[in-house]
């Protein structure tokens, strides 16, 4: 993966996350300028924004100051979110609207924000959505429709900033392994080590190695595409 995305400017939102910081390291690691989005945590040796994606204007903004930065953005890649368990026996329409805005409007926001500093010089959207958008899990009724949602909102996109030479596109991971995940949740962590055809989580670097790879040179002719990293769960019955 060395240089593949070299001399790129590339913004990631949500750096400050698990997903995120493996994003952005991935992306550092590959030879690109990157600019991490956090929500105040200063990221070391990478230029640091923050901003309330959730808010249109603010959104845009950030997206424009991200821009002036060496002039360009040549991929910019969505991780924000958040993923709270609650049953939907119970489940209030202000949780449905936090979880949808977090996960969906924001993503919204962060495309045309995007695009809007990409015309007439093309370049690459990334979402981070889920296997849950496809494979719905029990307690996330609103997390499992706003990432389906999500997935189908980047090929929208990419059907309508295709001819201005802009792709967008989703990955769509599956379990990624975070520190104390074993311990907080062993029953599920070992149904996915048993059904999982690689026989392990995924890795923060996993999912960054496939934002990497979407941004790059290599994908130049992929679009409205939804990339699933999941170590081939879903070559599987489930689990």
């Amino acid at each position: 993966m060395d240089h593949l995305v070299s001399g790129m400017i590339v913004l990631v939102a949500g750096a400050d996350g698990g997903i995120g910081g493996g994003i952005t390291r991935r992306f550092a690691e590959s030879g690109a300028d990157v600019i991490a989005h956090t929500t105040g945590a200063e990221v070391d040796g990478l230029k640091t924004l923050t901003g309330d994606l959730t808010d249109e204007q603010a959104c845009h903004e950030l997206v424009r100051e991200a821009a002036a930065w060496k002039g360009r953005l040549d991929a910019v890649v969505n991780s924000a979110g958040i993923q709270p368990v609650q049953t939907l026996d119970g489940m209030t329409a202000a949780q449905w609207r936090e979880v949808v805005d977090t996960n969906l409007t924001l993503a919204f926001n962060w495309t045309q924000a995007a695009v809007n500093v990409m015309r007439g010089n093309g370049g690459s959207i990334t979402h981070i959505a889920s296997i849950e958008g496809s494979r719905p899990a029990a307690g996330h009724g609103h997390y499992n429709a706003a990432k389906a949602a999500l997935i189908m909102h980047a090929r929208s996109a990419a059907l309508e900033y295709g001819g201005l030479g802009i792709r967008v596109n989703t990955v769509s991971p599956g379990l990624v392994e975070r520190p104390g995940i074993s311990e907080q949740w062993p029953e599920g962590v070992g149904r996915w080590r048993k059904s999982a055809p690689l026989g392990r989580l995924g890795t923060r670097e996993d999912v960054g190695d496939a934002c990497v790879f979407l941004a790059s040179p290599l994908a130049s002719w992929i679009t409205g595409h939804d990339l699933v990293v999941d170590g081939g769960m879903s070559a599987t019955q489930g689990w």
